[in-house]
């Protein structure tokens, strides 16, 4: 047992379970003063409420580790509801090269881009692409994510997807991060291939392989994604694609509406999509029918930034009625490990409020990763995932650009302490 006493403010989130709607924010954030929590052993929340209450409820009780958060703050871990973690191949050239005008299409049709690093990771041992990917989980812990979505999409070929697969895999079992796995093999377009020849492959090999290795238990899969962009898969193979894998049980959770106009919202809410990430050219009716559909926006602060791309329309989701997620789109060309830092730019950039930004990095990425029932906010029955940070106000997590390594003492993950400063 876990027993985290006397914080200054304990930020719930959510009650009941139920799907946050950011449009209510300020009024449903449920932040208790003075308040305790108590983590089980099997990992899930036992209890909250005022301290004096949880120290007479357990006053019996022996615990593991009491932590005393005096004048401190304690939040739900934060989930990063879009990454591509799993790489090998330094880009950081690309950002001069985009610093100096290029777009990301032009650094794609020029050889550099996912296929640079696709070229890079079929190289790659499985064994390297391991110890890279857990270096970089763990920073995404420090900077307080309990729970990640984790993508292949640098293989391109069966071969080196499952690899990246088997990896995600097994970081999954040793690991104390929570892991959402997304097979993303139409990432890109193989050289030598049109988007129909290689939707073609995909449905008719790598999804009959996956769904092979599910039953035998050797990867477990939860999201289907697509790149569905101008130059990259159309909508009709998008469209394909999607179907196959919802098909076979997988959520479908893909990239639309980035750099140009496709109609990705709306095909998303035609088939009952999970979630849809970027979004920056979505239309009124994209953003409408997702709300009806209630399919989940992530958003991507980070990308938008890097690239100099017009900004995703948070604030017409919000009154839509989107649920509205955060991500990090850590990947080498956004190269980002921090939630803290992309809530900041959500309220700065897409003047998101900061109980919004919280919102869309706790439960409403839980949603998007179809886990809103057991992550995401702080309720007696769901997993303890959880951090604290040395500051009054929970607000400081957001308000300090950049200063999360020295505000975050404690992060906890499953009822267990992973990271302490």
């Amino acid at each position: 047992r876990l027993l985290l006493e006397n914080a200054r403010q304990v930020v719930m989130v959510c009650g009941r379970g139920e799907r946050f709607l950011v449009r209510d924010a300020l009024r449903s954030l449920a932040v208790l003063e003075g308040a305790s929590l108590v983590v089980g052993t099997d990992g899930l929340i036992k209890a909250i409420g005022p301290a004096d209450e949880i120290q007479k409820m357990f006053s019996e009780e022996t615990f593991e580790e009491r932590i005393d958060c005096s004048g401190k703050c304690i939040l739900p871990g934060l989930v990063d509801a879009h990454t591509h973690p799993v790489w090998a191949g330094e880009r950081v050239h690309e950002f001069a090269m985009k610093l100096a005008g290029a777009t990301y299409m032009d650094i794609h049709r020029a050889g550099g881009g996912i296929n640079f690093t696709v070229e890079h990771t079929r190289q790659a041992s499985e064994e390297e692409l391991f110890c890279s990917f857990q270096e970089r989980l763990q920073r995404m812990m420090r900077a307080g994510t309990t729970l990640v979505e984790c993508k292949s999409g640098y293989g391109l070929n069966l071969e080196t997807e499952l690899k990246m697969l088997r990896v995600i895999e097994r970081a999954r079992r040793q690991l104390p991060i929570g892991i959402s796995a997304t097979y993303c093999g139409a990432h890109s377009v193989p050289k030598g291939k049109t988007a129909p020849e290689a939707a073609d492959e995909i449905i008719n090999s790598h999804l009959p392989q996956l769904k092979e290795l599910g039953r035998s238990g050797e990867i477990h899969v939860d999201n289907i994604d697509v790149f569905c962009e101008e130059g990259v898969f159309d909508l009709s193979s998008t469209r394909r694609i999607l179907q196959s894998g919802k098909e076979m049980g997988l959520q479908i959770n893909f990239h639309g509406d980035e750099l140009h106009p496709m109609k990705a919202a709306e095909l998303g809410a035609e088939l009952g999509a999970q979630a849809i990430s970027h979004l920056e050219e979505a239309s009124d009716e994209g953003i409408v029918a997702m709300a009806m559909a209630r399919c989940s926006a992530i958003l991507l602060p980070t990308t938008a930034y890097m690239l100099r791309l017009k900004q995703p329309r948070a604030r017409k989701m919000l009154d839509e009625g989107v649920i509205v997620a955060l991500g990090s789109d850590f990947n080498p060309n956004a190269y980002c490990f921090s939630m803290p830092v992309v809530m900041h730019l959500a309220c700065v950039n897409m003047r998101m409020s900061m109980a919004e930004a919280l919102a869309a990095a706790t439960i409403n990425a839980a949603y998007a990763l179809g886990k809103s029932h057991t992550h995401g906010s702080l309720e007696v029955g769901k997993q303890g995932d959880l951090i604290i940070i040395n500051s009054s106000r929970w607000e400081h997590l957001i308000y300090q650009f950049g200063g999360h390594h020295e505000l975050i003492e404690y992060v906890v993950a499953k009822g267990k302490v992973v990271y302490k400063k």
